[in-house]
């Protein structure tokens, strides 16, 4: 009798913390749902890069550079995890001086970071949201354990809310793939966003591993591009990987501190890299276009049909229209066409490319041009580049990645998929324009570094401040860099580095341009700010 009571009391007890753990279960699923369904996109983006840097962060602080008797500040590596994690390439540190464990980490910062890895997570968050007013299979195993009258049940308020309102809708639904049930056209669109998230992810797969292979290769069978590896102490497979992924997610770091300039006579290896340069930001929703189209050929699949069919109501935001892609594609290849026209009309006789033959400065020149617009590696030192070409990749850094001309007749076309415009909120109407932010941001590093430009003003100059905050507002990565022989004041103990201007900056400057590089990132939620404001 004493054992029969101890099993009951244990019996009790279990089902005491069964319905415990199913309580906490659903309070986190519903603050889960609640953070999906409810918080702004903004803020879920916003914490996502947040947490990854400081994730990042401590990594770096916790494994050891290359070099035992330096080792960076704490706020520096910060600041490196930030650029990293943004894809802005504006560094404080020399890149030699991270070790091997290092590279590994900040390589996997960049590709989380990368725009298209952050557009698969929210393909993700779409089918989550799609299966949002499904029952689910936990919702059905609940309902079976409620079955047996034997056992004590424990219900949440919200869960049994949530399914009295389910019971409530007409029983017209139709099992999808999954076995999930929705409506009949929602069970294919929620097909086709699985698929779409499928192509997204062999397309980052596909590029990353040709890319790494290709230019492994390269370097494998060219003794100048294998010479510099091993003259840095580098090695040859964390280099591939390391810049593929990095040129691919338009960051622009590169493991040696020279950046690119470096191979700037490898013209083979550039022009590798150019093609992933395009791929991974301006280029990617016509490529994108295109791999979708050849897989409802090749297929036959009705998910790829209807992705075509219906880009606009698909969520994601790199899906355009055939006419829109074809647009941004003729855009891009104008922009690089003018910048590599003047470039190599002002400079093809100047120090900048001094060393260099007639086709090793064509691929220089088209490199460091496509490279203006987002991704920021560098075949030539700015700071020798005349101030014409500067202020027109001050503008191609300024300019949102799918920036497409589009003549009148086609407006209506490309803009916004048909959607109406619908009336803005007063805090909508609050927000200034990108041109106002970045006017305040500059003027506030002015400030923090007024000192500096009184001291040094050749390096310590507007312009300069203003490439290296349009640069991070970008996330491009251009600098201009700085020079112990523009100094007004000589300082014997002035060693020049390789690393940004910024590197020069307080620390209350290099906080203010981490704020810059963060809201570069998120730009596309304030693309639209400033039209409260009428000049006229």
């Amino acid at each position: 009798m004493n054992n029969f009571s101890c099993f009951g009391k244990k019996l009790e007890v279990f089902f005491s913390l069964s319905c415990f753990y199913q309580s906490f279960s659903c309070r986190n699923r519903s603050f889960f749902h609640f953070f999906l369904f409810h918080v702004n996109p903004f803020w879920i983006q916003l914490n996502y890069f947040i947490i990854v840097s400081i994730f990042g962060h401590l990594a770096l602080m916790v494994s050891k550079p290359r070099t035992a008797w330096f080792r960076p500040m704490d706020f520096d590596m910060f600041f490196m995890s930030v650029s990293a994690t943004t894809v802005s390439s504006m560094s404080t540190i020399e890149m030699e001086v991270f070790s091997h464990t290092q590279l590994i980490i900040m390589t996997i910062l960049m590709f989380v970071g990368g725009e298209v890895f952050t557009s698969f997570l929210g393909l993700q968050f779409a089918r989550s949201k799609f299966l949002k007013n499904c029952p689910s299979s936990d919702q059905n195993s609940v309902t079976l354990v409620n079955l047996n009258h034997n056992v004590p049940k424990c219900t949440n308020p919200d869960n049994q809310i949530k399914l009295d309102l389910e019971k409530e809708k007409p029983e017209t639904n139709t099992l999808d793939d999954n076995g999930n049930k929705c409506l009949g056209f929602d069970s294919l669109k929620y097909s086709s966003i699985k698929f779409l998230g499928y192509v997204v992810l062999g397309y980052l797969f596909v590029v990353h591993l040709i890319g790494s292979t290709l230019v492994s290769l390269y370097v494998r069978l060219v003794p100048s591009a294998r010479k510099v590896l091993k003259d840095k102490g580098l090695e040859t497979l964390t280099f591939s990987v390391f810049t593929t992924v990095s040129t691919f997610t338009n960051c622009g770091f590169v493991p040696t501190n020279e950046n690119m300039i470096a191979f700037k006579k490898n013209s083979g290896l550039l022009l590798l890299l150019i093609p992933q340069i395009l791929m991974g930001n301006t280029f990617y929703p016509p490529c994108l276009l295109f791999m979708i189209w050849v897989l409802k050929k090749t297929t036959k699949r009705e998910e790829f049909r209807y992705i075509l069919m219906n880009y606009g109501d698909m969520g994601y935001g790199h899906l355009l229209s055939g006419p829109h892609a074809l647009l941004l594609a003729m855009t891009v290849f104008g922009f690089i066409l003018i910048q590599f026209l003047l470039l190599c009309s002002m400079e093809w006789s100047s120090q900048v490319m001094d060393g260099l033959n007639s086709y090793q400065k064509i691929i220089g020149s088209l490199f460091q041009t496509v490279n203006s617009r987002h991704t920021g590696e560098s075949v030539f030192d700015l700071s020798t580049i005349s101030s014409a070409i500067l202020v027109l990749f001050v503008v191609m850094m300024y300019l949102p990645p799918y920036t497409t001309f589009a003549p009148t007749k086609l407006q209506e076309e490309v803009s916004d998929n048909g959607k109406q415009s619908r009336k803005k909120t007063f805090m909508e109407c609050l927000i200034f324009s990108q041109l106002s932010y970045l006017a305040i941001f500059i003027i506030l590093i002015c400030i923090t570094e007024r000192q500096k430009m009184k001291e040094d003003p050749l390096n310590f100059n507007v312009l300069n401040v203003t490439i290296e905050v349009i640069s991070a507002y970008g996330n491009v990565g251009f600098t201009t860099g700085y020079s112990c022989k523009r100094q007004l004041k000589p300082d014997g103990l002035c060693i020049d580095t390789w690393y940004g201007f910024v590197g020069r900056w307080s620390t209350m400057g290099k906080s203010i341009l981490i704020i810059v590089m963060f809201f570069g990132r998120l730009k596309k939620f304030s693309m639209k700010g400033g039209q409260a404001w009428n000049l006229s």
